[in-house]
């Protein structure tokens, strides 16, 4: 059976690979488990030097699963995002090593959010970025409400996290996250030429420059934290379950 996140470690990178191509690389609990594993593992790794995340068959994510959402804002307990979930940001916010995203196709809502939590982004003139909460009445997390900004403005990041527009890989370079646009299937070996890069460098410095770059930790967290009390209360209620249901209805016919 293939397993839908693929750790391979390549000299002194490791690939994290997402690998679910017949549902465009959703995101299920077990793989955000997996991917928080293989980062939170290279933590004291000092053979892997940089982390590269990227998906397969011409996709990056379609983002998370829908069915997830829906199970959890109709259970009995008080709803929340998915615990698997909480534990990958705290891996992303957690991790020392350079994160580089090679994206190949679509990246949507957590497939963008990844994004802004990576050192160096890679993407194909294939690639598209889009945050479509708003049409699941639900809000910005895994801190992109403080992250975006930062990155591309204000007003860009409205367009992107409220009003759900989609960014092309050429329009990501001018707004600031992606660093390099490359043709369709190049995205990953232009990612592991920068790893290589990456590995030539000082290892401490390169961990305490990119501490000073990024915003704290527990700013990040708490901002975290935040949205996901407000995710949670949309996520039971009636507009969100409601789009949840109708998105699976589509997807059965």
């Amino acid at each position: 059976m293939n397993e839908p996140i693929i750790i391979s470690d390549e000299g002194a990178t490791r690939i994290i690979t997402m690998r679910r191509p017949e549902k465009k690389n959703t995101l299920t609990q077990d793989m955000y488990l997996a991917m928080s594993g293989a980062i939170d593992s290279a933590q004291a790794d000092p053979a892997i030097r940089c982390l590269i995340l990227t998906g397969r068959s011409g996709v990056f994510t379609a983002g998370n699963d829908i069915g997830d959402y829906l199970q959890a804002a109709t259970a009995q307990t008080d709803a929340a995002p998915p615990r698997n979930f909480l534990t990958f940001l705290q891996s992303l916010v957690n991790n020392n090593k350079p994160l580089v995203a090679a994206v190949d196709g679509i990246a949507i809502g957590i497939g963008t959010m990844i994004i802004f939590h990576c050192d160096y982004v890679v993407a194909s003139t294939t690639a598209s970025f889009s945050s479509p909460f708003l049409q699941y009445g639900l809000v910005p997390e895994g801190a992109t409400s403080m992250l975006a900004p930062r990155m591309m403005g204000h007003q860009r990041s409205f367009a992107m996290l409220v009003m759900g527009r989609s960014m092309t890989a050429e329009e990501g370079h001018e707004a600031g996250f992606v660093n390099l646009v490359v043709a369709p299937g190049h995205a990953l070996v232009e990612a592991q030429n920068v790893a290589r890069d990456i590995a030539t460098l000082s290892d401490e410095a390169m961990a305490m420059s990119r501490k000073l770059m990024k915003p704290p930790p527990q700013d990040l967290i708490r901002r975290m934290s935040e949205e996901n009390r407000i995710f949670g209360e949309r996520m039971r209620s009636p507009e969100a379950i409601a789009a949840f249901q109708a998105f699976l209805a589509r997807k059965r016919k």
